[in-house]
């Protein structure tokens, strides 16, 4: 008993020499790893925020994961120290990881749209977008869903997958900041078409919000059943377009009718024939 105890001694200067060690250096390890975590994480947010064209709640985020993952591999590091089998560790949070992953499918899909949408900027905050056939305008953008309202009001709120998933149009921004005024103006076949093009010319060169760059296109569209319709195609500034849109439907036709020009109402001629008449005598 004593020759084991002496034994014990006798190697215990060794054995706290290689634990201290192991433990200071892994005390010393966890400290310059939060630190290294803390700085990379505020240099990646501060980096990320010098762009204009990455949206705000972007930077934090970014920082945020940098941070955590560091602490992770810090973490490993430390147990890998003391002798832990860290692949096996790995292994368990990258099966929990998964279950995770599979449980909150809808949420985390919801999060990698948010991201995309944060990365890309497909809109702004502000801005009228059409998605799915419905017009909405953006109140505020965020990792799982964005608010919402509609034109007349209504607040909405839209997850973020049901946004990037489809087709998206954003009718704040247009090409060159132009956009187009398209009408069909139906006149009476026995009306001079000559007249009513030179009435629709005239409009579209004296109205101020009507752009000469793209020149205006007024012409003969279709003959109709009981028209003959005349294309009124003007581009406006995107600003202007819609009180411009309205504006000019009052004034077409007005100068139409001013000018002797009819908008006919759709006609049919119905012929009755009777069945099985008895003829005279």
């Amino acid at each position: 008993m004593n020759e084991k105890l002496d034994k014990l001694t006798a190697a215990l200067p060794d054995l706290l020499m290689v634990y201290g060690l192991n433990l200071l250096a892994a005390i010393v390890t966890l400290v310059v790893g939060f630190m290294v975590a803390g700085w990379l994480g505020r240099l990646t947010t501060r980096t990320l925020r010098k762009s204009d064209k990455i949206d705000p709640i972007f930077p934090p985020l970014v920082g945020k994961i940098v941070r955590i993952a560091i602490i992770v591999f810090t973490l490993i590091a430390v147990l890998n120290r003391f002798g832990v089998q860290t692949a096996s560790l790995i292994a368990l949070l990258g099966a929990a990881g998964l279950a995770i992953g599979l449980a909150l499918q809808g949420t985390l899909s919801n999060v990698a749209s948010g991201v995309m949408i944060l990365l890309f900027r497909p809109f702004k905050i502000g801005d009228a977008v059409k998605i799915g056939g419905e017009v909405y305008v953006i109140d505020g953008i965020g990792l799982f869903l964005c608010k919402a309202h509609l034109p007349d009001g209504p607040s909405a709120h839209l997850p973020n997958s049901s946004i990037w998933g489809q087709t998206l149009v954003n009718l704040s921004v247009t090409d060159g900041d132009k956009r187009r005024i398209d009408e069909v103006y139906g006149i009476a076949y026995g009306d001079d078409i000559n007249v009513a093009l030179a009435i629709l010319n005239k409009i579209a060169a004296d109205e101020p919000r009507v752009l000469q760059d793209p020149a205006p296109l007024i012409a003969v569209q279709s003959l109709g059943d009981s028209s003959v319709n005349i294309l009124f195609r003007v581009w406006t500034g995107r600003a202007d377009w819609w009180n411009a849109k309205l504006d000019l439907l009052k004034q077409c036709k007005e100068a139409l009718e001013a000018g002797g020009c009819n908008i006919p109402f759709p006609q049919r001629d119905v012929h009755l024939h009777q069945v099985g008449a008895k003829l005279p005598s």
